[in-house]
This record gives C-alpha cells, structure tokens and sequence, in this order.
C-alpha cells in the first residue's frame, strides 16, 4: 500500500482525504483521522496567526520514519499525512492524519503515534504572532510525556 505523505502550502481537503482512505478498502474496518488546527491562544499568548518552516529533505525522512514505525508495530491499511507550511491563520487546517486498519485499535494507536512522534520529531518551526510580538514556539514538555509512553522507539 502506497502512503501519501506531503508537506504543503495549500489547504486540504478532509472529505477527500477520508474518502482516499476508503477507496478499496474493503478489508479495512476502521478509519481514524485527526485534524489540527491553529488555536486562538497558546502558552499564555493571545495568537493571531502562525508560521511554519521547514527543511523540505530532513522534513520528508522524519515523516517518512515515523509512518515506518507505525506501520512496524500495528496492523496498518492506507496512512496519510498532510502538514502545512507556510502563514496560517486562526481556526487553518496545519495537520492531518487517517489511518485504516482492520481494527479499530490498530486504527486509534497508529495515528495516536504518527501524531505523537510528529509533534517531538519531525523538523517543524513554528513562529507566532502575539499580542506581544512574534515568537518562536518552544517544545512543549507535555507532547514529550505524550511520546515517551510508546517506549523506546529505535
């Protein structure tokens, strides 16, 4: 099975992405996607919009590892990963991920870790705009503790 994985300016479509995870997959018996967006307000910041860099090769292997783990310690159909680039306002699409397996478990934890591993290890820099001025976001010790509950990874 082909995975779609893409980092891109453009918005995306969440119904078209659903239905390319459907699309001949008739042994598959769970879809689990997940959507982000950018909130209103974070670390203690009102926030008027974001923007996200990248590294296009390093960006790309990451995401590519990551998809590859998942699919090493779960039962997997179809992954998609989409994660934008580039200025976002509040309330834009910046990520998702679908994911089809036979069962829901296998469903719920492969995207849970796609998403989990993306936030700690894929080479994203996101700079905010705030009432106080733009400023670089800084890792967040709680997607840390997310992460670590998959154990050890390598």
């Amino acid at each position: 099975m082909q995975d779609i994985i893409d980092v891109q300016t453009d918005d995306f479509d969440q119904n078209a992405l659903y239905n390319a995870l459907r699309q001949d997959s008739a042994s598959q018996g769970a879809i689990v996607t997940f959507s982000g967006l950018v909130r209103d307000f974070n670390q203690g910041h009102a926030i008027g919009g974001l923007f996200l860099e990248h590294y296009p090769a390093m960006t790309m292997h990451s995401l590519t590892n990551i998809v590859g783990q998942a699919r090493q310690r779960w039962t997997l159909g179809k992954i998609i990963v989409i994660h934008r680039v580039g200025h976002l306002a509040q309330g834009d699409q910046i990520v998702f991920v679908g994911v089809t397996s036979a069962h829901r478990k296998d469903a719920f934890d492969g995207a849970q870790f796609i998403m989990d591993h993306l936030k700690t290890e894929a080479p994203f820099w996101k700079k905010e705009t705030t009432e106080c001025g733009p400023r670089w976001v800084e890792a967040n010790p709680n997607d840390e503790k997310a992460r670590a509950k998959w154990g050890n990874d390598d």
